[in-house]
C-alpha cells in the first residue's frame, strides 16, 4: 500500500505504513502500545527497588569502608601566618571537636608521580633482561627466598658488575652471557637508581633484587639493623618541601558525622570550605584534587559547550551516511554511479550495508573525545568521570544515531525539517518506518560485530601486539593497566539498542527478532567478560542505574509520541485519544519512582549508618577503623598490589625460600618493621 506522506521502502510491508488509513486495525497498535508500556514500568519498578535493597546491603554488608568516615574538602582558605594543614586542623578541631580525628592533605605530585613511573618502568625492563638468564640460588638478603642470575651489587657503590655464579649455576649456564645492549640498558638503569638514591638519601650499602614479591624497585643495606624504616603514617606522608594543595582528606569517628559534616554548609561564604563526601581509596582521581575549586564550573560548562560542539561537528559524517541511503539522490548527485548502481548487488552494499559501517567506524572516536571532557570537567573519582563520560556518550549517541539518522536524509532535508519544531512528532512518525533497514543493519553492524570484538578483545590485542612486535618490548604490564569495565561505552550501545526497541515495536517490528538476539548474546558475554576477564578496582554503588532507569522511561515516551503523530497521520482518532493518558501515567510512574528510590542514590540513609556506627562500638573496632583511616587515602603509594605477579614471583622463588626460612625468620625477629617493607601478597 501506498502512502502520500510515508515514503515506500523495501520493508514497508512489516511496517505499520502498510496500514490503510482509518483503519480498525489500528486499536491492535494501540493495544499493543499499552502492553509493552504497562510491561516495561513493571519490570523497571522491581528492577529499581531491588538494585535499592542491593545498594543498601553493600553499604551495610561490606567490609569497613574508609570512605564512610571520610570527607573531602576543598577551596581551603589560604592563610599567610598558617599552612593548609594547619587551618584544617583548626577549623575542624573548633567546630568538630567531638568526631574529627585527622586528615590528610593533597600534595602536588608532578615529580614524585614520575620518580614512581619510571621506577616502575625500571623495575620491569630489569625483571625482562631477568627472565633471560637462568635463575641462580644466592639467598636473598631481605626475604631469604632464592635471587635471580641479574644482579646490581657493588660494594663501593660506584660501578655495576653482572656476575655469574660459577658454584651455583650449571656447567652449561656458565658459558652463557648478557648481551651488549643489555648490560648498556642495566648500567644506564644503574645510574638512575644511583641518582633517585642521592635524592632519598639512602645508604650505598649493597643491596639485591629480591626474586620474591616484588613490585617496586628499592635499595636496600644489606644488613638488617641499618634498614630506615618508617611507620605507616610516616610513609603516607611525602615530605615537607612537597607542596600542599588546598585540598584534603578529613577522618571522622564515626559513619554519621563524616555525613553530617559532607552535607552541611560549612561557611558563609559556600565557595569556601566545600565538603563532600570522600570517594573510595582506588576511586579517587588524584590529579583533578589539584585544580582549585573556583574553576570547577567553568570547567563544566566549557566542557558542556565542547560536547555540543563535538556533537553538531559530527553531523557531517552522519549526514553523508544517511546521504548513501537515498539511491535517487546518489544517483542524482553522482552520475558516474548509476551503471554501478544498477547492480543489484552493489546497490544493496552500498546503500544498506555500508553506511552503518561507516557511521560504526566514527563512533569509534566518540568515548575518548567523551572522557577527555569528562576528565577536563574536575572529576574527583574515576567512577564520577565514567559516569558523567557516560552519559555524554549516551546523548551523543541517541541523538545522532536516532534523531538525525531519522530526521535527515541529506544536508538541504534537515535544515528544511528544524525549520519548524512543531512538526517533530509528525515527522518522527514519517521517518522512523522508513529507516527499519538502516536500524536493523546498525543492531547487525554495530551490535552483534560489537559483541565478537567484546569476546577477542580485539583492541587490546592489537595494542598487545604493536607493542611486543613493533616497539620489541616484552616486558608484562602492570596491574594498574588491567581491563575494567567500559560503562561510558558498553552502556550507551545497550541503551540505543532499547530505544531502537521501543520505537520499532509497533512501527516496524522486523527488527525485534534481531534484537532479541542481541541482547541473549550480549547477556552471555558480558557475564563471562565481568566474571572472568574484567578486574574491578572500585565500587560505584549502582550509580549507573538511574541512567538507565531515565533512558528507559525517555525510550517509553518517545515511543508513545511518535505513535501517536502515526495515529494522527493515519487519521485514527480513537487510538490517538488513547495514546495521550498513556504519556500522563508513563511520566506519572517516573515522578513515583524518584520520589521513592532516587534519594538512595543520591545520599546515604542515617538510619543505617547510625545502626552501623553502634555495632562497631559494641565490637570494639574503633581502634582498627582509626588506624585503618590514617593510611587509607595515601597519595604516593610506595607499594603496588600486582598479585598475579606476586604469585608468580613467589613459585619461582619457592625453591630458595625453604633453603633459608630459618635466616629469614631471624631477620624479622630481630627487625619487627623489616614486615612493611617486604610486599605480600
Amino acid at each position: 500500500m501506498q502512502h502520500k506522506q510515508i515514503h515506500s521502502e523495501s520493508l514497508e510491508v512489516f511496517t505499520i505504513g502498510n496500514v490503510k488509513e482509518g483503519s480498525k486495525w489500528f486499536w491492535t497498535h494501540c493495544l499493543a502500545l499499552y502492553v509493552i508500556s504497562c510491561s516495561a514500568c513493571v519490570l523497571l519498578h522491581f528492577e529499581y527497588k531491588n538494585i535499592t535493597k542491593m545498594r543498601l546491603a553493600h553499604i551495610t554488608g561490606s567490609p569497613v569502608n574508609p570512605s564512610h568516615f571520610t570527607v573531602l574538602v576543598r577551596s581551603i582558605p589560604c592563610s599567610q601566618n598558617h599552612s593548609y594543614s594547619k587551618s584544617v586542623e583548626d577549623f575542624f578541631s573548633t567546630y568538630y571537636p567531638a568526631s574529627y580525628v585527622s586528615h590528610q592533605m593533597v600534595y602536588r605530585a608532578g615529580r614524585v608521580d614520575k620518580l614512581m613511573k619510571d621506577a616502575e618502568k625500571m623495575y620491569r625492563m630489569l625483571k625482562t633482561i631477568e627472565s633471560t638468564t637462568k635463575k641462580s640460588y644466592m639467598p636473598c638478603c631481605l626475604c631469604g627466598k632464592s635471587t635471580h642470575s641479574f644482579e646490581a651489587l657493588n660494594n663501593d657503590a660506584e660501578s655495576v658488575e653482572i656476575k655469574t655464579s660459577s658454584d651455583e649455576l650449571q656447567p652449561s649456564q656458565r658459558e652463557k652471557k648478557l648481551k651488549i645492549s643489555e648490560q648498556k640498558d642495566v648500567e644506564k638503569i644503574y645510574r638512575k637508581l644511583k641518582t633517585i638514591e642521592t635524592q632519598n638519601k639512602m645508604s650505598s650499602t649493597p643491596g639485591c633484587l629480591c626474586g620474591g614479591i616484588m613490585h617496586y624497585f628499592k635499595m636496600l643495606k644489606k644488613e638488617a639493623e641499618s634498614v630506615e624504616c618508617k611507620t605507616s603514617s610516616d610513609r603516607s606522608q611525602p615530605s615537607q618541601t612537597d607542596k600542599e594543595r588546598p585540598a584534603a582528606f578529613v577522618f571522622f569517628r564515626t559513619r554519621y558525622a563524616a555525613i553530617v559534616a559532607a552535607q552541611v554548609l560549612q561557611s558563609s561564604n559556600p565557595m569556601l570550605w566545600v565538603t563532600q563526601l570522600a570517594p573510595e581509596p582506588n576511586d579517587v582521581y588524584w590529579s583533578n584534587l589539584s585544580i582549585p575549586y573556583k574553576q570547577v564550573w567553568l570547567r563544566k560548562i566549557a566542557t558542556l559547550l565542547g560536547a555540543f560542539v563535538f556533537m553538531f561537528v559530527f553531523l557531517a559524517p552522519v549526514t553523508f551516511v544517511q546521504g548513501l541511503t537515498q539511491l535517487d539522490q546518489l544517483r542524482q548527485t553522482f552520475p558516474f554511479l548509476k551503471g554501478i548502481l544498477k547492480q543489484k548487488f552493489m546497490n544493496q552494499l552500498v546503500t544498506g550495508y555500508l553506511p552503518s559501517v561507516i557511521l560504526m567506524l566514527f563512533m569509534y572516536a566518540v568515548p575518548p573525545t567523551m572522557m577527555l571532557f569528562s576528565t577536563i570537567e574536575g572529576n574527583v573519582s574515576h567512577s564520577e568521570r565514567k559516569k558523567s563520560a557516560g552519559i555524554k556518550v549516551l546523548y551523543f549517541t541517541i541523538w545522532n544515531v536516532f534523531f538525525v539518522n531519522v530526521l535527515s536524509g541529506s544536508i538541504i532535508r534537515q535544515l528544511s525539517v528544524f525549520s519548524s519544531f512543531r512538526d517533530i512528532p509528525t515527522q518522527l512518525a514519517k521517518a522512523v518506518p522508513t529507516q527499519a533497514t538502516f536500524f536493523t543493519t546498525y543492531v547487525l553492524t554495530s551490535g552483534w560485530a560489537s559483541l565478537s570484538c567484546e569476546v577477542i578483545q580485539l583492541f587490546p590485542l592489537l595494542c598487545n601486539g604493536f607493542r611486543r612486535f613493533i616497539l620489541r618490548r616484552q616486558e608484562e604490564p602492570c596491574s594498574n593497566h588491567a581491563l575494567t569495565f567500559p560503562h561510558h561505552t558498553e552502556i550507551p550501545r545497550l541503551l540505543l539498542f532499547g530505544l531502537l526497541g521501543f520505537t520499532c515495536s509497533i512501527m516496524a517490528p522486523l527488527i525485534l527478532p534481531f534484537l532479541l538476539v542481541y541482547f541473549f548474546l550480549a547477556f552471555l558475554v558480558y557475564r563471562n567478560q565481568i566474571l572472568n576477564v574484567y578486574v574491578p578496582k572500585y565500587e560505584s554503588g549502582g550509580q549507573f542505574w538511574p541512567v538507565v532507569h531515565n533512558t528507559t522511561i525517555f525510550s517509553l515516551v518517545l515511543t508513545q509520541v511518535i505513535a501517536l503523530g502515526v495515529f494522527g497521520i493515519k487519521r485514527s482518532p480513537v487510538a490517538s485519544g488513547f495514546t495521550i493518558p498513556l504519556i500522563f501515567l508513563t511520566l506519572l510512574f517516573n515522578e513515583y519512582c524518584r520520589q521513592r528510590f532516587s534519594p538512595v542514590f543520591k545520599r546515604s540513609p542515617a538510619q543505617v549508618l547510625i545502626e552501623m556506627d553502634k555495632q562497631d562500638e559494641n565490637w570494639g573496632r574503633a581502634e582498627e577503623i582509626y588506624k585503618l583511616l590514617r593510611t587509607a587515602y595515601c597519595q604516593f603509594p610506595l607499594l603496588s598490589l600486582d598479585l598475579s605477579t606476586s604469585q608468580e614471583l613467589s613459585m619461582a622463588g619457592n625453591s630458595g625460600q625453604n633453603k633459608d626460612e630459618g635466616s629469614s625468620k631471624d631477620q624479622e625477629s630481630h627487625n619487627p618493621d623489616l614486615n612493611e617493607i617486604k610486599l605480600s601478597s
